[in-house]
């Protein structure tokens, strides 16, 4: 009897370790499988890790773009490494696994600076705003926005690229080559412009003058469904031989020329200035763009729409509204001319 009960406890020790093993190695092998990229990641992917976003957060967020296989293996690993993962915008190479993916956003290796250039900003602007990111210097940026083999590769007929920097949300590396960001950018307006419009039917010279009349839109409008109206509305003054009027272009020649502050109420004064970027005084268009027109004024400038008008004027400085007029007389009455903001 006793021989038989210590058999049973070697047999029952033996499963029991069997067991113990089996299931071992059926977790590492699952382990193993949820650490691996899903099937369907195989391209690099650019991921922010927002400040003070928990571990679960950011599991949940990489599973949801199918980064990861699982969120629950992705809070593990995260609760087992006690490291912190650093907030900022990382460029993760698939396929990656999650301990690889935890490890760059750990380390905080192959951070990407995030920049936001708004509708209407002018070259200068754009220039500041990406020296204070850290990207590249302004004055790095300003050399190569007029930079001669940029501009000849896009067949720009200008002597720098305002206009032609696409406003949008840009990600680049700190210290990043500033011929680099002015390239990207003007990439980004000849692809977003080609879904307007075919490129390839107008000159570089005929696309200036629309890209130069759309920076003037861009400044001018308040609500994008009056923008072609607006549009519409300089066509009209040019057909006619009519100084462009344009309170855009002032604000351009203070600011940007001048080099002045923005001011809130253009006076008679200032329509008096004499320089070409004077499009109260001088006829036809400024002699370049004067700020980088989005998809709302080049839109507009492509497809204006067809009116009798020959002026408009802010009359809601809140709501934005401008009011059109045929006449002159109708216009003096609609009130004091503002500009757009800063």
């Amino acid at each position: 009897m006793r021989i038989h009960t210590i058999k049973l406890i070697v047999v029952i020790t033996v499963c029991i370790v069997v067991f113990v093993l089996i299931a071992g190695a059926t977790v590492v092998l699952v382990a193993m499988e949820l650490n691996k990229a899903p099937a369907s990641a195989q391209n690099e992917v650019i991921f922010e890790v927002e400040q003070g976003e928990t571990p679960r957060s950011i599991g949940r967020r990489l599973e949801d773009e199918g980064i990861i296989k699982s969120r629950l293996f992705w809070y593990v690993v995260s609760k087992l490494d006690k490291g912190v993962i650093k907030a900022g915008v990382y460029t993760i190479p698939l396929p990656a696994t999650q301990f690889e993916i935890h490890d760059i956003l750990e380390t905080g290796r192959q951070p990407l600076i995030k920049v936001t250039i708004p509708e209407g900003a002018t070259l200068a602007k754009t220039a500041r705003l990406f020296d204070e990111a850290g990207i590249c210097t302004e004055e790095a940026f300003l050399e190569a926005a007029s930079n001669p083999e940029i501009l000849e590769a896009f067949q720009i007929p200008a002597k720098t690229l305002e206009g032609y920097l696409f406003p949008d949300t840009y990600l680049f590396q700190e210290n990043y080559n500033a011929k680099n960001v002015a390239r990207l950018m003007v990439e980004t307006f000849f692809k977003r412009l080609s879904g307007i419009v075919d490129i390839a039917s107008i000159t570089p010279e005929e696309l200036f003058e629309k890209v130069t009349l759309a920076s003037i839109v861009e400044r001018e409008y308040r609500l994008a469904e009056e923008a072609p109206l607006m549009a519409g509305v300089f066509y009209n003054r040019l057909a006619i031989g009519m100084a462009l009027q344009s309170c855009a272009t002032i604000e351009y020649l203070i600011t940007e020329i001048r080099h002045k502050p923005h001011p809130e109420i253009i006076s008679i004064a200032d329509t008096e200035i004499e320089n070409p970027y004077n499009t109260y005084i001088a006829e036809g268009l400024p002699p370049g763009p004067i700020s980088a027109p989005g998809l709302t004024a080049l839109s507009a400038t492509f497809n204006p729409t067809p009116s009798d008008y020959l002026f408009f004027r802010l009359i809601d400085l809140n709501a934005g509204k401008h009011y059109f007029s045929k006449t002159f007389d109708e216009h003096i009455k609609a009130g004091k001319l503002y500009v757009k903001g800063k």
